[in-house]
């Protein structure tokens, strides 16, 4: 989306490619639901539409009504402040509204938010329709990544896309080996403090102390991760934090979630079930698989601050973004000096600091101009439904 188009312009492309992606699907894959930690596309398209209903026309409309009284209920993701929410284990169960009158709910609340824009509108009103924008683009990547993992659980192994759509499930293969770039020690301001949109766990811009490291020039790919499989990477405890032990142990994982083999090995992507790529990065790892892969060739995971600072410093490094989110070994916590936003809306970083990792950079999946380099993504350390990938890194010895 380009830069110089109009807020109520990048509003209405937003929009419109959530349902681009819903159009590749049938009724009946919008209202399934695979698994607690993913939603239906159907939820998924009225969720972000109650965002705006409901943080933007019942605060800016004059002539504000529901469009329906329990959907404040149904389609509150986890905001208290709102209300209370339909549990987010059992969305699957929303046979009604169908898909039909969810559409409608979209179509009339967009009609709306153009009315309010053009005759309400006001700077805090532009800075919450921003945030929208922003949010939806975060939930037409989990659409992606949850209807993936919805059609992996088809024996069927259904084709979502074409590989002429424009929407991919895969990246440009690096053939070359692992360069390392070398980074001086330095103390180094990160987070944001250019001009255009952030979400409030990007701030504020402060300085940490880095160590000299090394960097991977790229991602590790399906071929490295396979020779990891082979060497039993998987059965190997010394390799594994304990927790992450624990969780191949009692999940009986022995491979990266979309990986099948039966003579030979095979990956399910949007586009099919296809021949394992080995030049392609490997993903959909969890913080445990990418930590013990990291361990098992001498080395580690990046911070987010050296990430921050690397990506910023050379032009040499590939893939970090459009490719794999990349698992780093900070904790997802307040940067010093952080304060959590007043109302409803300070609910949407704030009370996650907890029990989580940073991600950085942004995937295949990610919608243009939706990643910048001081993005913060962030999930629980077992999460691997996501594109997650791996960027190694290694410290430099003392002698």
């Amino acid at each position: 989306m380009s830069a110089t188009l109009t807020l109520i312009e990048r509003w209405t492309k937003t929009r419109e490619y959530s349902l681009r992606i819903a159009a590749y699907l049938s009724a009946e894959d919008a209202a399934a639901q695979s698994m607690p930690d993913a939603s239906p596309i159907k939820w998924h398209l009225a969720h972000t539409t109650w965002f705006f209903e409901t943080f933007i026309l019942e605060t800016f409309d004059p002539d504000f009504h529901a469009f329906h009284p329990a959907f404040k209920l149904l389609f509150n993701s986890y905001y208290n402040g709102i209300g209370e929410q339909y549990p987010r284990p059992q969305r699957g169960l929303l046979t009604r509204p169908d898909l039909k009158e969810v559409l409608e709910y979209r179509h009339a609340v967009d009609e709306r938010i153009q009315l309010l824009y053009q005759h309400h509108s006001s700077i805090k009103c532009d800075e919450l329709i921003e945030l929208g924008i922003q949010h939806e683009q975060q939930h037409q990547e989990l659409m992606l990544t949850d209807i993936k993992h919805l059609l992996s659980s088809n024996p069927l192994n259904p084709v979502m896309l074409a590989e002429d759509t424009g929407i991919l499930d895969t990246v440009d293969a690096i053939p070359a080996a692992i360069d390392w770039h070398y980074f001086e020690p330095a103390l180094q301001e990160i987070g944001h403090h250019e001009a255009g949109f952030c979400f409030d766990n990007e701030t504020p811009r402060h300085r940490q102390f880095i160590e000299e490291f090394q960097l991977a020039s790229r991602l590790v790919n399906n071929g490295e991760y396979l020779a990891f499989i082979e060497a039993g990477g998987y059965t190997n405890p010394t390799l594994w934090l304990a927790d992450g032990w624990n969780w191949i142990i009692q999940q009986q994982i022995k491979h990266p979630l979309y990986w099948r083999h039966t003579n030979h090995w095979q990956e399910f992507t949007l586009h099919g079930l296809h021949e394992l790529d080995p030049l392609q990065p490997v993903c959909h790892l969890s913080f445990f698989e990418a930590s013990a892969y990291a361990s098992w060739v001498g080395a580690r995971l990046p911070t987010e601050a050296e990430w921050e600072y690397a990506a910023q410093k050379n032009a040499q490094l590939t893939q970090l973004f459009a490719c794999c989110w990349q698992w780093t070994s900070s904790s997802y916590a307040p940067y010093p000096g952080y304060a959590i936003a007043e109302g409803a809306i300070g609910e949407y970083n704030g009370k996650f600091m907890v029990n989580q990792y940073v991600l950085r950079g942004s995937s295949a999946f990610t919608p243009k101009h939706h990643s910048r380099l001081t993005y913060r993504n962030f999930f629980p350390a077992s999460a691997r439904w996501q594109r997650t990938g791996i960027r190694l890194a290694r410290s430099i010895g003392k002698d």
